[in-house]
C-alpha cells in the first residue's frame, strides 16, 4: 500500500517542541480552561465559590485547589493571601486567548466530538498535546514524511519501548496513523497531525517573550511531566508582552453563559454548558 502523500508544512518543524510542551502542561489539569474562561467571563475578581457555581459537577474545594495552582503557575493573581481572596486573570492569563482560539479551531476543523463546551472542546484537545515529546515526533514525521518505529526513535533521540508507547497514544488520539496493516508499515501523520503548525506557534508565542534556551534534548526511558521549561511568571515584563499580545478575553468560546445561583444549588446543565454529559454518565474527569 502506497504512503498517502504529506505536503512540507510549516509551523511544526520551526517551534521549539520541548516550550510547547512546558507550555500546554501549565494548562492540561482538568477544568484549568473551565476556570481560566470563567474569570475571563467575569472580567474582574472571582471568589472560588463564584468560579465554582459556573463550572458543572465539580466541587468548590476542588476549584479552590486548581485556582491555587494556577495562581502558582502564573495564570491568575490575588489581591492579598488571605483566607477568601478573590482571584483574577493575570496578563499571562489573560493572554491565553489566542491560544484557547487556535485549540478550539484546530478541534472543531479536524476532531469529531459533537456538541461540547467551548472549554470543554479546548480541554480536550490540550490532552491530546500535552505529553512530552509527543510535539517531538509529530515534528519528525512532518519533516520527514511517512516513518518506520525505529526511524522516528532515532530521529527523535528516545527510547525504543517509550517512542512505541508514545505512537500508541499518538494513534488513539488521531494524530498519527500506519499506512498500512503489516507489523512494520511506516508512521505517518493524520489531516489533523498535519494541522497543528498554528496551534504551535500560538502556544509557543504565549510561552515565549522572555524565556532563556532550554538545554538539548537528552534521551529518556519514560515520559515526566516537569515545569523547568519555562521560569515562574512575575507581574514585569513578561506580564507586559502577554498584554501587548492580548487585548481580548476568549468570551466566544465560552459556551456556557454563567448565572448566579442559589447557595447550595448546583446548575442546571443547560445553564452550565451545552452537551455536557450528566452525573453519572460516562465522560473524563
Amino acid at each position: 500500500m502506497s504512503a498517502p502523500a504529506q505536503p512540507a508544512t510549516s509551523q511544526i518543524g520551526f517551534v521549539d517542541a520541548r516550550r510547547v510542551e512546558e507550555a500546554l502542561s501549565l494548562i492540561a489539569p482538568k477544568w484549568t480552561t473551565w476556570s481560566a474562561q470563567t474569570l475571563a467571563q467575569q472580567g474582574g475578581p472571582m471568589r472560588v465559590r463564584g468560579v465554582a457555581a459556573h463550572l458543572p459537577f465539580v466541587s468548590e474545594q476542588f476549584v479552590g485547589k486548581r485556582l491555587a495552582q494556577m495562581h502558582d503557575d502564573g495564570l491568575v493573581t490575588r489581591a492579598s493571601h488571605r483566607h477568601g481572596a478573590p482571584y483574577q486573570l493575570s496578563g499571562f492569563g489573560i493572554a491565553l486567548s489566542p491560544v484557547h482560539r487556535a485549540l478550539s479551531d484546530w478541534s472543531h476543523a479536524h476532531l469529531s466530538l459533537g456538541k461540547v463546551a467551548g472549554a470543554e472542546r479546548v480541554e480536550d484537545a490540550v490532552r491530546r498535546l500535552h505529553l512530552r515529546h509527543s510535539t517531538a515526533m509529530i515534528q519528525a514525521l512532518d519533516a520527514g514524511g511517512p516513518m518506520r518505529f525505529v526511524h522516528i526513535a532515532e530521529q527523535t533521540g528516545l527510547d525504543n519501548s517509550f517512542t512505541r508507547q508514545r505512537l500508541i497514544r499518538l494513534q488513539l488520539d488521531g494524530l498519527v496513523t500506519r499506512t498500512g496493516p503489516r507489523h512494520g508499515d511506516p508512521y505517518v501523520l493524520t489531516a489533523a497531525g498535519r494541522a497543528l503548525g498554528p496551534v504551535y506557534a500560538a502556544v509557543e508565542h504565549w510561552s515565549n517573550p522572555v524565556a532563556a534556551p532550554l538545554p538539548a534534548p537528552v534521551r529518556v526511558a519514560a515520559a515526566t511531566r516537569t515545569r523547568t521549561g519555562i521560569p515562574p511568571r512575575s507581574d514585569g515584563i513578561r506580564t507586559a508582552a502577554a498584554l501587548r499580545r492580548s487585548t481580548a478575553a476568549p468570551n466566544s468560546l465560552f459556551s456556557h453563559a454563567p448565572q448566579p445561583q442559589p447557595a447550595g444549588v448546583t446548575p442546571p446543565v443547560a445553564s452550565a454548558t451545552a452537551g455536557v454529559p450528566a452525573p453519572g454518565s460516562s465522560r473524563r474527569r
